[in-house]
């Protein structure tokens, strides 16, 4: 696309980009959108620099297992995952590993899957039974973590008349997702979540099931990943194909709260970065990936005096009422046509809207700084009538299997879209290692959650330091 251009910036809002802010795009809206999507205050993170060894330096990331990945909440797995006492999922992160499992109809556990005698780890894969049998020397631990058996207790004088219990971190649910926490003593998943359980209610996500999911393996450091996927203005450089149909630097960015951002991305209007005015049949043709050939599919054709953003909003809402059986009616049309992640300090991504929706993961491939893992996880509502869908079985992909070979899961669109953004990923953590600055610098707006992040982790590391002090 030859015909991009920088534009000047909107004169009444020197501090944001050229075009109509996302607001103005939504005051235009057949359907309305929600109250909530309305621009916050805007919170002034500063304009500091990063330092890159936080990408790669083996004694930060030590310091981030120490200080950061014990206290803070991690959704572990959908509570459908686990529906039968006994059922148990595996979780694991930065050397940890927990067997989630139902104890009891009612009741959740996140026991530390290590055994009391000489730490064999109990569960090695996802299943279901009524007692964790230690392969090693046979000791038995019901699925609530108590002690079943030991063929030993004869010479075991120190455990005697003692209630032994397996070692448990904290468990909290919302919206089906099972979370865990090693920090007894932090905030509530309430407090780090607000407001996002308020704003989703109207997406039900309990009676959402797991349509896929999918973990991808990455050549780069968790922060590194992450970071890929909470801006909008990489679309130029990365998705150009999306210009035509996405208002990119017109992504309304703010934060809820310290631990949650959003960033709200119109699609169904063109980014101002294209120069000549395209139509709306243009412009639906680019939001439907391409293709799209209203002579031969007339009912692709944008009627005369509809926006494309609105007809595609139309054609989703009745797609979704006839697969699910559910009335749409109320639905904004940014609700069925945009991008609306909230993200949660420090790895966790919700999307809001009525279609599919997105929830993404990101943490280290074990203890090593510069590799991560991104879960992409698919939710779709439960059809009004018949049985509940099984939740997906999770695809593995490894560093060098591209996403597409997950398109039967999520999609041959969206796969490419994900393919496109792992592209960069090598390069930029080679990037950081060969930097000559030694720092990377954020932007003010569009980045501003990136930087606030840091921040976060920066001062949780500073209070464990002390607290070791």
């Amino acid at each position: 696309m030859d015909d991009i251009v920088n534009r000047d910036v909107n004169p009444a809002r020197p501090d944001r980009g050229p075009g109509d802010t996302y607001g103005e795009i939504l005051a235009r809206d057949a359907v309305p959108a929600p109250v909530f999507f309305k621009e916050l205050p805007d919170t002034d993170i500063g304009t500091e620099s990063t330092p890159v060894s936080r990408y790669f330096d083996p004694d930060f990331f030590q310091k981030e297992v120490d200080y950061m990945w014990p206290k803070v909440w991690h959704w572990a797995c959908r509570e459908e995952e686990i529906p039968e006492v006994g059922d148990h999922v595996i979780y694991e992160f930065v050397g940890k590993s927990f067997i989630i499992v139902r104890s009891a109809p009612d009741e959740i556990k996140a026991l530390y899957n290590s055994c009391l005698h000489r730490g064999r780890m109990l569960a090695e894969c996802d299943g279901s039974s009524a007692t964790f049998r230690c392969p090693f020397h046979g000791m038995e631990w019901n699925a609530d973590g108590t002690l079943h058996a030991n063929p030993f207790d004869w010479d075991m004088p120190q455990w005697r008349d003692r209630a032994l219990n397996l070692p448990e971190a904290r468990v909290a649910l919302w919206g089906g997702f099972v979370f865990m926490n090693m920090d007894h003593d932090g905030p509530s998943l309430e407090q780090v979540l607000a407001p996002i359980p308020e704003h989703f209610e109207r997406y039900d996500f309990e009676n959402r099931y797991k349509a896929a999911h999918v973990t991808k393996k990455m050549r780069a450091n968790w922060k590194a990943t992450s970071e890929a996927f909470i801006e909008a203005h990489h679309i130029i450089g990365t998705h150009r194909q999306s210009l035509p149909m996405s208002a990119d630097i017109n992504t309304q960015y703010d934060h809820p709260s310290d631990y949650v951002s959003r960033q709200f991305t119109a699609h169904g209007v063109q980014s101002p970065h294209i120069d000549e005015t395209l139509s709306e049949q243009e412009i639906f043709n680019a939001f439907m990936g391409g293709g799209v050939d209203p002579e031969a599919n007339p009912e692709m054709r944008v009627p005369v005096g509809m926006t494309a953003r609105a007809f595609a909003a139309q054609m989703l809402r009745d797609m979704l009422s006839a697969e699910t059986g559910h009335d749409y009616s109320h639905a904004g049309d940014n609700e069925l046509t945009d991008s609306l992640p909230y993200n949660v300090f420090p790895h966790i991504n919700f999307w809001a809207g009525m279609f599919s929706n997105l929830v993404y993961r990101f943490r280290p491939d074990g203890m090593d700084p510069e590799s991560s893992i991104m879960d992409i996880v698919l939710l779709k509502p439960v059809p009004k009538d018949g049985p509940r869908p099984k939740p997906a079985a999770v695809r593995h992909l490894d560093y060098d299997e591209p996403v597409t070979d997950a398109a039967e899961e999520l999609g041959m669109l969206l796969a490419r879209v994900f393919d496109q953004d792992v592209s960069n990923l090598r390069y930029v953590q080679d990037g950081m290692r060969a930097s000559a600055s030694r720092v990377v610098d954020f932007t003010s707006y569009m980045e501003g959650r990136i930087r606030r992040t840091h921040q976060m982790i920066g001062d949780m590391i500073a209070r464990g330091e002390a607290s070791d002090g």
